[in-house]
């Protein structure tokens, strides 16, 4: 995808959840939590600030897996998933850190909704 397809996608993806869930537009970090929540698999719930932080780290293994980064290790015995590093990350710009994230955000959804 382009920059400018990246950016509509993206605004056509804010707007979507932003209706689903009836909340103001959510940036990168609301969409990060939102995929921690999906990928830990347990349903809304309270988190703690720690947890949190867990959940957008989660949500960018799972994100930085689909370009080869990381890979599932397992679940821990609360059930929460653990990732290993398997291959360097480049060291992008901030911009090209934002591309990336809103690229690998959007196919994430695609790919849920596909």
């Amino acid at each position: 995808m382009t920059p400018a397809e990246i950016n509509k996608k993206w605004k056509e993806l804010q707007e979507r959840i932003a209706l689903d869930f009836d909340s103001d537009t959510p940036d990168v970090k609301v969409m990060l939590f939102l995929i921690g929540v999906q990928e830990l698999g347990q349903g809304p719930k309270k988190f703690s600030k720690r947890q949190k932080e867990e959940l957008m780290h989660i949500a960018t293994c799972k994100l930085m897996s689909m370009m080869g980064f990381y890979e599932l290790e397992g679940l821990d015995q609360d059930g929460w998933p653990h990732w290993k590093l398997i291959k360097t990350i480049p060291n992008y710009t901030l911009l090209e850190q934002e591309m990336m994230m809103k690229s690998l955000i959007i196919s994430y959804f695609e790919e849920l909704e596909g």
